[in-house]
């Protein structure tokens, strides 16, 4: 049997998706490990999921003097040392420049909750039920997509998922609804490429 892929998940908050991919490799769902969780904050409740399971920690702060650049290269020595097949970007809430992407070509992962060429960026859930609101759309959706370079949630697609938005939902319900689908779309998209 192949050794599991080795995973480093990047994380920012709550870490629900993180959970997903936890769950799916005790389960045996994915042949793979998670190496390790990285923070870009303290005490966020992703870190301690990673705790209960002994998985790896690390806090990556910047300082207001640091600048972008210098961070991601020093993020990108750090995530080296775990020697990642896959870096999951799962609720990390910065911009990687090529300082960081130059080292993992092809091995960077996002999770984004819009499909291709909507609502990049950041509160894409809120921007698409405002937009339904207002009569533009009727769905939305997720993706996963390849990080190749700096541009925002435009890299190539791996999987992609339309949800649809209902008379009924409230921004709550449909961003429950997204979340669910969120952690369903990524470890299905992690199955295809985990080999």
């Amino acid at each position: 049997m192949k050794a599991p892929a080795r995973l480093v998940v990047l994380i920012s908050g709550n870490g629900s998706n993180l959970q997903a991919i936890i769950d799916a490799c005790r389960n045996k769902q994915l042949n793979a490990e998670i190496v390790c969780v990285v923070s870009n904050k303290e005490n966020v409740y992703g870190l301690e999921r990673a705790r209960q399971t002994n998985i790896p920690t690390l806090i990556q702060l910047s300082s207001p003097q640091q600048e972008r650049h210098a961070y991601d290269a020093a993020l990108a020595q750090a995530v080296a040392k775990y020697q990642p097949d896959w870096i999951i970007l799962a609720g990390w809430l910065r911009i990687l420049s090529l300082d960081f992407l130059k080292h993992f070509f092809n091995k960077v992962l996002n999770l984004h909750p819009a499909l291709p060429g909507m609502f990049p960026g950041t509160q894409a859930i809120e921007r698409a039920f405002a937009d339904y609101q207002a009569g533009k759309i009727n769905h939305t959706g997720i993706m996963v997509h390849l990080v190749p370079d700096e541009d925002i949630d435009c890299g190539p697609v791996l999987n992609q998922v339309i949800i649809p938005i209902y008379l009924e939902d409230t921004l709550t319900t449909l961003t429950e609804r997204m979340h669910r689908a969120e952690h369903r779309l990524l470890i299905d998209t992690l199955k295809k490429i985990i080999v």
